[in-house]
Protein backbone atom coordinates (compact mmCIF):
# COMPACT_ATOMS: atom_id res chain seq x y z
CA UNK A 1 0.00 0.00 0.00
CA UNK A 2 2.95 2.21 0.87
CA UNK A 3 4.73 1.64 -2.36
CA UNK A 4 1.56 1.77 -4.32
CA UNK A 5 0.96 5.55 -2.58
CA UNK A 6 4.30 6.04 -3.38
CA UNK A 7 3.81 5.39 -7.69
CA UNK A 8 0.85 8.01 -7.36
CA UNK A 9 2.48 10.79 -5.74
CA UNK A 10 5.71 10.05 -7.79
CA UNK A 11 3.43 10.23 -11.34
CA UNK A 12 1.80 13.42 -10.01
CA UNK A 13 5.08 14.70 -9.36
CA UNK A 14 6.21 14.33 -12.66
CA UNK A 15 2.98 15.70 -14.22
CA UNK A 16 3.85 18.84 -12.45
CA UNK A 17 7.64 19.10 -13.93
CA UNK A 18 6.02 18.56 -17.01
CA UNK A 19 2.87 20.45 -16.70
CA UNK A 20 4.09 23.02 -20.05
CA UNK A 21 4.48 19.72 -21.93
CA UNK A 22 1.07 18.49 -20.85
CA UNK A 23 -0.56 21.64 -21.80
CA UNK A 24 1.01 21.41 -25.14
CA UNK A 25 -0.14 17.77 -25.73
CA UNK A 26 -3.63 18.99 -24.23
CA UNK A 27 -5.19 20.21 -27.98
CA UNK A 28 -4.17 16.86 -29.80
CA UNK A 29 -5.45 15.09 -26.62
CA UNK A 30 -8.73 16.39 -27.43
CA UNK A 31 -8.64 15.95 -31.34
CA UNK A 32 -8.04 12.30 -30.40
CA UNK A 33 -10.83 12.03 -27.88
CA UNK A 34 -13.42 13.99 -30.52
CA UNK A 35 -12.54 12.51 -33.54
CA UNK A 36 -11.08 8.84 -32.50
CA UNK A 37 -13.71 7.97 -29.50
CA UNK A 38 -16.51 9.54 -29.96
CA UNK A 39 -17.27 8.46 -33.13
CA UNK A 40 -16.82 4.26 -31.95
CA UNK A 41 -20.79 5.24 -30.93
CA UNK A 42 -21.49 4.65 -34.47
CA UNK A 43 -20.51 0.74 -33.92
CA UNK A 44 -23.27 -0.19 -32.66
CA UNK A 45 -24.81 0.24 -36.12
CA UNK A 46 -22.75 -3.32 -36.91
CA UNK A 47 -25.69 -4.63 -34.82
CA UNK A 48 -28.66 -3.21 -36.11
CA UNK A 49 -30.69 -2.70 -39.30
CA UNK A 50 -29.64 0.76 -39.48
CA UNK A 51 -32.44 3.28 -41.89
CA UNK A 52 -31.67 6.59 -42.60
CA UNK A 53 -33.88 9.22 -40.88
CA UNK A 54 -34.31 6.87 -37.58
CA UNK A 55 -32.34 7.60 -34.33
CA UNK A 56 -29.29 5.77 -33.49
CA UNK A 57 -31.45 3.89 -30.89
CA UNK A 58 -34.32 3.65 -32.32
CA UNK A 59 -33.05 1.08 -35.08
CA UNK A 60 -33.96 -2.78 -35.33
CA UNK A 61 -31.36 -4.93 -33.84
CA UNK A 62 -30.17 -7.88 -35.56
CA UNK A 63 -27.14 -9.54 -33.03
CA UNK A 64 -24.23 -10.60 -35.58
CA UNK A 65 -26.19 -10.93 -38.42
CA UNK A 66 -24.42 -7.90 -40.32
CA UNK A 67 -21.30 -10.19 -39.42
CA UNK A 68 -22.64 -13.54 -40.32
CA UNK A 69 -23.67 -11.74 -44.19
CA UNK A 70 -20.36 -10.38 -44.47
CA UNK A 71 -18.33 -13.35 -44.28
CA UNK A 72 -20.96 -15.80 -46.19
CA UNK A 73 -20.39 -13.24 -48.90
CA UNK A 74 -17.88 -14.65 -51.45
CA UNK A 75 -16.67 -11.48 -52.21
CA UNK A 76 -15.44 -10.59 -49.21
CA UNK A 77 -12.43 -13.61 -49.04
CA UNK A 78 -11.50 -12.43 -52.93
CA UNK A 79 -11.49 -8.23 -51.26
CA UNK A 80 -9.52 -9.35 -48.49
CA UNK A 81 -7.01 -11.68 -50.41
CA UNK A 82 -6.01 -8.56 -52.10
CA UNK A 83 -6.06 -6.37 -49.39
CA UNK A 84 -3.80 -8.39 -47.60
CA UNK A 85 -1.72 -8.92 -50.64
CA UNK A 86 -1.28 -5.54 -51.63
CA UNK A 87 -0.52 -4.58 -48.21
CA UNK A 88 2.25 -7.11 -47.59
CA UNK A 89 3.86 -5.68 -50.87
CA UNK A 90 3.83 -2.63 -50.02
CA UNK A 91 4.70 -2.75 -46.75
CA UNK A 92 7.89 -4.59 -47.94
CA UNK A 93 9.01 -2.78 -50.49
CA UNK A 94 8.42 0.28 -48.37
CA UNK A 95 10.64 -0.67 -46.02
CA UNK A 96 12.87 -2.13 -48.02
CA UNK A 97 13.23 1.26 -50.88
CA UNK A 98 13.25 3.53 -48.17
CA UNK A 99 15.85 1.86 -45.86
CA UNK A 100 18.35 1.19 -49.24
CA UNK A 101 17.82 5.28 -50.69
CA UNK A 102 18.59 6.53 -46.82
CA UNK A 103 21.52 4.74 -46.74
CA UNK A 104 22.53 5.71 -50.17
CA UNK A 105 21.90 9.28 -49.24
CA UNK A 106 24.08 8.95 -46.42
CA UNK A 107 26.77 8.11 -47.74
CA UNK A 108 26.87 11.13 -50.67
CA UNK A 109 29.41 13.41 -49.58
CA UNK A 110 28.24 16.19 -52.09
CA UNK A 111 25.58 18.39 -50.41
CA UNK A 112 24.06 20.00 -53.20
CA UNK A 113 23.72 16.67 -55.77
CA UNK A 114 22.30 14.69 -52.05
CA UNK A 115 20.02 17.77 -51.62
CA UNK A 116 19.20 17.58 -55.19
CA UNK A 117 17.78 13.59 -55.57
CA UNK A 118 16.28 14.43 -51.98
CA UNK A 119 14.34 16.79 -53.26
CA UNK A 120 13.06 14.87 -56.61
CA UNK A 121 12.72 11.89 -54.44
CA UNK A 122 10.17 13.73 -51.91
CA UNK A 123 8.11 15.92 -55.10
CA UNK A 124 6.05 12.67 -55.68
CA UNK A 125 4.46 12.08 -52.09
CA UNK A 126 2.89 15.90 -52.96
CA UNK A 127 1.12 14.83 -56.00
CA UNK A 128 -2.56 14.08 -55.70
CA UNK A 129 -3.04 10.46 -56.64
CA UNK A 130 -5.45 11.62 -59.12
CA UNK A 131 -2.84 12.96 -60.90
CA UNK A 132 -0.13 10.05 -59.98
CA UNK A 133 -2.98 7.59 -61.43
CA UNK A 134 -3.04 9.35 -64.80
CA UNK A 135 0.68 9.16 -64.96
CA UNK A 136 0.83 5.73 -64.61
CA UNK A 137 -2.21 5.10 -66.90
CA UNK A 138 -0.25 7.49 -69.50
CA UNK A 139 3.09 5.44 -69.01
CA UNK A 140 1.66 2.30 -69.37
CA UNK A 141 -1.05 2.63 -72.39
CA UNK A 142 -0.34 1.28 -75.50
CA UNK A 143 1.38 4.38 -76.70
CA UNK A 144 2.88 4.65 -73.48
CA UNK A 145 6.94 4.82 -72.71
CA UNK A 146 6.95 1.55 -71.01
CA UNK A 147 5.65 -0.61 -74.37
CA UNK A 148 7.36 1.63 -76.69
CA UNK A 149 10.95 0.93 -75.07
CA UNK A 150 10.05 -2.65 -74.67
CA UNK A 151 9.20 -3.02 -78.74
CA UNK A 152 12.50 -1.35 -79.35
CA UNK A 153 14.43 -3.47 -77.18
CA UNK A 154 12.64 -6.48 -78.72
CA UNK A 155 11.43 -7.93 -75.73
CA UNK A 156 7.51 -7.64 -76.93
CA UNK A 157 6.23 -8.07 -79.95
CA UNK A 158 2.82 -6.27 -79.68
CA UNK A 159 1.90 -3.47 -77.25
CA UNK A 160 0.67 -5.04 -73.75
CA UNK A 161 -2.58 -3.33 -71.90
CA UNK A 162 -1.19 -3.57 -68.60
CA UNK A 163 -3.87 -2.32 -66.90
CA UNK A 164 -6.00 -4.92 -68.64
CA UNK A 165 -4.58 -8.21 -67.14
CA UNK A 166 -5.64 -8.53 -63.56
CA UNK A 167 -2.40 -10.55 -62.92
CA UNK A 168 0.09 -7.14 -63.27
CA UNK A 169 -2.46 -5.28 -60.88
CA UNK A 170 -0.94 -6.11 -57.51
CA UNK A 171 3.04 -5.20 -59.58
CA UNK A 172 1.94 -1.96 -60.76
CA UNK A 173 0.09 -0.64 -57.61
CA UNK A 174 3.33 -1.18 -55.61
CA UNK A 175 5.88 0.05 -58.22
CA UNK A 176 3.37 3.27 -58.13
CA UNK A 177 3.27 3.49 -54.07
CA UNK A 178 7.16 3.03 -54.05
CA UNK A 179 7.75 5.92 -56.78
CA UNK A 180 5.25 7.94 -54.80
CA UNK A 181 5.92 7.55 -51.49
CA UNK A 182 9.68 6.19 -51.05
CA UNK A 183 11.58 9.80 -50.27
CA UNK A 184 8.95 10.71 -47.94
CA UNK A 185 9.40 7.57 -46.19
CA UNK A 186 13.19 7.95 -46.10
CA UNK A 187 13.36 11.28 -43.83
CA UNK A 188 12.72 9.38 -40.93
CA UNK A 189 15.58 7.01 -41.35
CA UNK A 190 18.04 9.66 -42.56
CA UNK A 191 17.08 11.53 -38.82
CA UNK A 192 17.26 8.58 -37.42
CA UNK A 193 21.17 8.10 -39.13
CA UNK A 194 21.90 11.28 -37.83
CA UNK A 195 21.86 10.18 -34.23
CA UNK A 196 24.31 7.97 -34.55
CA UNK A 197 27.80 8.63 -33.13
CA UNK A 198 30.54 9.50 -36.01
CA UNK A 199 33.54 8.25 -34.26
CA UNK A 200 32.10 4.99 -34.58
CA UNK A 201 32.39 5.52 -38.27
CA UNK A 202 36.05 6.79 -37.79
CA UNK A 203 37.14 3.78 -35.89
CA UNK A 204 35.71 1.21 -38.65
CA UNK A 205 37.32 3.21 -41.55
CA UNK A 206 41.11 3.50 -39.50
CA UNK A 207 40.47 -0.47 -39.22
CA UNK A 208 40.07 -0.48 -43.04
CA UNK A 209 36.11 -1.52 -43.28
CA UNK A 210 34.90 -0.63 -46.37
CA UNK A 211 31.64 1.45 -47.07
CA UNK A 212 29.45 -1.13 -47.13
CA UNK A 213 30.51 -2.61 -44.09
CA UNK A 214 30.27 0.62 -41.95
CA UNK A 215 26.75 0.11 -43.40
CA UNK A 216 26.13 -3.14 -42.40
CA UNK A 217 27.73 -2.83 -39.21
CA UNK A 218 27.09 0.85 -37.83
CA UNK A 219 24.52 2.18 -39.89
CA UNK A 220 21.73 -0.32 -39.91
CA UNK A 221 21.94 -2.08 -36.35
CA UNK A 222 21.97 1.97 -35.06
CA UNK A 223 18.04 2.49 -36.94
CA UNK A 224 17.05 -0.66 -35.60
CA UNK A 225 14.62 0.46 -32.87
CA UNK A 226 13.43 3.02 -35.78
CA UNK A 227 12.52 0.37 -38.03
CA UNK A 228 11.36 -1.73 -35.23
CA UNK A 229 8.93 0.52 -34.17
CA UNK A 230 7.78 1.73 -37.61
CA UNK A 231 7.54 -2.21 -38.93
CA UNK A 232 4.97 -2.61 -35.80
CA UNK A 233 3.44 0.49 -36.55
CA UNK A 234 2.66 -0.27 -39.85
CA UNK A 235 1.53 -3.74 -39.18
CA UNK A 236 -1.41 -1.94 -37.40
CA UNK A 237 -2.76 -1.18 -40.93
CA UNK A 238 -2.09 -4.51 -42.66
CA UNK A 239 -5.87 -4.12 -43.49
CA UNK A 240 -5.89 -0.83 -45.08
CA UNK A 241 -4.11 -0.99 -48.46
CA UNK A 242 -5.32 2.43 -49.95
CA UNK A 243 -8.33 3.54 -51.40
CA UNK A 244 -7.48 5.89 -53.96
CA UNK A 245 -4.79 4.19 -56.28
CA UNK A 246 -7.16 0.67 -56.57
CA UNK A 247 -10.28 3.00 -57.23
CA UNK A 248 -8.41 5.33 -59.68
CA UNK A 249 -6.18 2.78 -61.60
CA UNK A 250 -8.98 -0.46 -60.91
CA UNK A 251 -11.46 -0.94 -63.79
CA UNK A 252 -13.60 -4.28 -65.06
CA UNK A 253 -10.81 -5.92 -66.39
CA UNK A 254 -8.03 -5.98 -63.08
CA UNK A 255 -11.86 -6.03 -60.67
CA UNK A 256 -10.79 -9.34 -59.43
CA UNK A 257 -7.11 -7.82 -58.67
CA UNK A 258 -8.09 -4.34 -57.56
CA UNK A 259 -11.01 -3.95 -55.19
CA UNK A 260 -9.92 -4.19 -51.47
CA UNK A 261 -12.13 -3.98 -48.54
CA UNK A 262 -12.42 -0.10 -48.79
CA UNK A 263 -13.52 -0.08 -52.04
CA UNK A 264 -16.24 -3.19 -50.95
CA UNK A 265 -17.70 -1.27 -48.65
CA UNK A 266 -18.31 1.57 -50.43
CA UNK A 267 -20.13 -0.48 -53.38
CA UNK A 268 -21.84 -3.29 -51.25
CA UNK A 269 -22.46 -1.05 -47.85
CA UNK A 270 -22.72 2.46 -48.32
CA UNK A 271 -23.48 2.93 -51.98
CA UNK A 272 -26.60 0.31 -51.14
CA UNK A 273 -27.75 2.05 -48.05
CA UNK A 274 -26.37 -0.84 -46.48
CA UNK A 275 -24.36 0.65 -43.62
CA UNK A 276 -24.81 -2.24 -40.95
CA UNK A 277 -22.45 -4.08 -43.72
CA UNK A 278 -19.95 -1.38 -43.45
CA UNK A 279 -19.65 -0.81 -40.26
CA UNK A 280 -19.25 -4.36 -39.60
CA UNK A 281 -16.52 -4.59 -42.08
CA UNK A 282 -14.86 -1.43 -40.24
CA UNK A 283 -15.05 -3.09 -36.93
CA UNK A 284 -13.48 -6.59 -38.46
CA UNK A 285 -10.63 -4.45 -40.08
CA UNK A 286 -10.18 -2.76 -36.47
CA UNK A 287 -9.43 -6.17 -34.63
CA UNK A 288 -7.41 -7.80 -37.39
CA UNK A 289 -5.32 -4.34 -36.91
CA UNK A 290 -4.79 -4.59 -33.37
CA UNK A 291 -4.48 -8.41 -33.16
CA UNK A 292 -1.40 -7.52 -35.54
CA UNK A 293 0.14 -4.30 -33.64
CA UNK A 294 -0.83 -6.35 -30.56
CA UNK A 295 0.90 -9.63 -31.79
CA UNK A 296 4.08 -7.63 -33.47
CA UNK A 297 4.69 -5.40 -29.95
CA UNK A 298 4.74 -8.75 -28.14
CA UNK A 299 7.39 -10.75 -30.31
CA UNK A 300 9.44 -7.52 -30.23
CA UNK A 301 9.54 -7.34 -26.71
CA UNK A 302 10.12 -11.15 -26.57
CA UNK A 303 13.16 -10.35 -29.17
CA UNK A 304 14.18 -7.68 -26.84
CA UNK A 305 13.61 -4.96 -29.63
CA UNK A 306 12.17 -1.72 -29.28
CA UNK A 307 8.53 -1.66 -28.87
CA UNK A 308 5.64 0.91 -28.09
CA UNK A 309 5.10 0.10 -24.82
Amino acid sequence: MVVEKSRIRQFFKSLSNQKTLMLMSLPFLVWVIVFKYLPLWGWLIAFQRYRLGKGLFDQTWVGLENFRMLFQDHHFYRVLRNTLVMSSLNLVLGFVTAITLALLLNELRRVYFKRTVQTISYLPHFVSWVVAANIVQETLAPEGIINNLLLKLNIIERPILWLGVGEYFWGILAVAEVWKNVGWNTIIYLAAITTIDPTQYEAAQIDGASRFRRMWHITLPGIRPVIVLLLIMNLGHILESGFEPQYLLGNSMNIEYSENLDIFVLKYGIQLNNYGLATAAGIFKTVVSFIFIISANHIAKRLGQSRLY
